[in-house]
């Protein structure tokens, strides 16, 4: 009967000696990456900068001259000016900066689709852009909607990541990133 033990516990120490690791980490074996190669140091200049507000020293272009006031949709509805670049929906998903009744706030569009159109929604907005639930485009205008679906304003591309427009009730909306 001890034989039957002895001759158990061997069979299982033979097999289980089978599962133990070599290694403890697989990785061990492998060639680290070269050594980088030292590279040149261009030669350093140095001039004096002229001082703030000098002649040519703005980093930022000069205001143009003459009138400055942006077109805007008018309330309620109509089309885009004939300057209004092409938009399409995919360009306007992501966070937007929103200029409204003389405050700042944020704009948010999904492709998500809710009802009518996309989601959205607004964060530290006033006026009827704190009821806004989803957006839309029409030919050159993005529409923005209430929950209930009711466009509440209007915005048309006026530059690369600008839009202008207006909400219904004639407030002017900027929108840029």
């Amino acid at each position: 009967m001890q034989l039957r033990y002895v001759v158990t516990g061997v069979l299982v120490a033979v097999s289980l000696s089978g599962c133990q690791r070599t290694s403890s980490d697989p990785y061990t074996n492998l060639p680290g990456p070269a050594p980088l190669q030292a590279q040149p140091v261009p030669q350093v200049q140095s001039n004096q900068l002229p001082p703030p507000g000098a002649a040519g020293s703005s980093q930022f272009p000069a205001a143009p001259a003459g009138n400055t006031q942006m077109a805007s949709l008018p309330p309620g509805g109509g089309e885009a000016p004939a300057t209004a670049l092409d938009v399409t929906k995919e360009s306007m998903v992501g966070n937007w900066r929103v200029n409204n009744a003389g405050s700042s706030c944020d704009m948010f569009l999904t492709l998500t689709n809710l009802g009518g159109g996309s989601r959205g929604g607004t964060r530290g907005c006033v006026g009827e852009l704190t009821a806004m639930g989803s957006w839309e485009v029409s030919g050159k205008t993005v529409q923005f909607k209430n929950r209930s679906g009711d466009v509440i304003g209007r915005v048309y591309k006026s530059g690369e990541t600008r839009f202008d427009g207006t909400t219904n009730s004639g407030q002017a909306i900027s929108l840029s990133r």
